[in-house]
């Protein structure tokens, strides 16, 4: 299962790099909304609150703050083989013993813990889902279009190969549980012997050690890079809407598949064009002359100008429309239409022959127009 762990800067509604005093503040007025004492009864308070609270622990500690900074979750989890990998807690270095399991378990979910078992432990699992946002073109949406998208994510460590080894060297069977990753011990009580078995305590329930650990990975067995991702927008994609690239997000475990990458699109507004599912709308101002003779407008699309003929006689508010102009259906073939809006309008300045004009016409149709200025002889 990927890791759906919160972002601790998400968690306090604050964007990454923010500081100290930013973090201090948000902490206060998050804590203050969500305090079981505002919130009597509430479950999803009380879990916001404790949220609240682990991230603060973490992000107001410069030196975890920079662990997480650089590897996440990965880098304060504190159920990591006797404590912070990047801060003294593993045993390995110096010629002592140390564990990944629980480092593994945090960069791509599962949520190992003490009550995991081994077979658990050491199975494949998914490595951790990624989400980006994009933001597209009116044009790029309806069309569809191919982009690339910038990515921070957890990949094998290409110098031991994601062992975690030093070159040349291997990881040693626990001798404490043969690589069993659990140990089974007998207590003799009054009821007879009882018999239980538990996380190996040397190995943490990895089932091996690793006493010269990689250089370049500093024994984790894996690097966070950041890469560019080529994504396949499709054509009809609507704003907001998420589309996935399988096998794109963080490196699995255990032999375990990558995770996935999720791209949400935003859509920038176009200058005329406006959406409705897949149809597109426009107006279009006329005058009343060519609404009363009819005439050939040029109308924009997504293809271009075209030439189309309105007829005499036509209504301001009128709609035409223009088959298979529109966008670009998601799941299937063909497009949608173009609806363009004739609005009629009217002229606010004119000259004195215009208005003498439009008199004649009132007069030719017997309408009476009041405080008409007399017409020049």
């Amino acid at each position: 299962m990927a890791n759906d762990k919160r972002d601790y800067y998400d968690a306090l509604g604050l964007k990454k790099g923010a500081s100290d005093e930013e973090i201090k503040k948000a902490f206060r007025q998050q804590a203050k909304k969500f305090h079981p004492d505002v919130n009597p009864g509430n479950a999803k308070a009380e879990a916001r609150f404790k949220e609240v609270n682990e991230a603060y622990e973490v992000l107001s500690d410069s030196d975890k703050k920079s662990r997480y900074d650089q590897f996440g979750h990965a880098g304060v989890d504190p159920n990591f083989g006797g404590g912070s990998p990047f801060g003294g807690g593993f045993s390995g270095f110096g010629g002592m013993d140390f564990d990944l399991s629980d480092i593994f378990s945090s960069f791509f979910g599962g949520g190992g813990g003490s009550s995991t078992s081994s077979r658990n432990r050491n199975a494949p699992r998914k490595g951790e889902r990624i989400r980006v946002n994009l933001t597209i073109t009116f044009e790029e949406a309806a069309f569809g279009c191919e982009k690339e998208v910038s990515v921070q994510r957890v990949e094998n460590c290409d110098e031991c190969e994601g062992s975690g080894c030093k070159k040349g060297t291997t990881a040693e069977k626990c001798p404490e549980c043969q690589g069993r990753g659990t140990v089974t011990t007998q207590q003799r009580t009054p009821f007879g012997v009882m018999q239980s078995t538990a996380e190996c305590p040397k190995c943490n329930g990895r089932g091996k050690l690793i006493h010269q650990p990689c250089e370049k990975c500093k024994g984790l067995g894996m690097v966070r890079r950041n890469r560019s991702i080529k994504v396949n927008i499709p054509g009809g994609i609507d704003n907001g809407q998420t589309i996935s690239v399988r096998g794109q997000g963080s490196a699995g475990i255990n032999g375990g598949e990558a995770g996935d990458l999720y791209v949400t699109v935003y859509i920038k507004p176009h200058e005329f064009f406006q959406r409705e599912g897949t149809s597109v709308i426009i107006s279009i101002p006329i005058t009343f002359v060519q609404a009363a003779l009819g005439t050939q407008l040029e109308v924009p699309t997504l293809d271009g100008n075209v030439k189309y003929t309105i007829p005499a006689g036509t209504q301001t508010g009128s709609v035409f429309r223009l088959r298979s102009k529109g966008i670009s259906h998601l799941r299937g073939s063909g497009r949608g239409d173009q609806f363009v809006t004739v609005n009629v309008v009217v002229p606010t300045s004119l000259t004195s022959e215009q208005k003498d004009l439009l008199i004649r016409y009132a007069e030719a149709g017997g309408d009476t127009i009041d405080n008409k200025k007399k017409r020049r002889k």
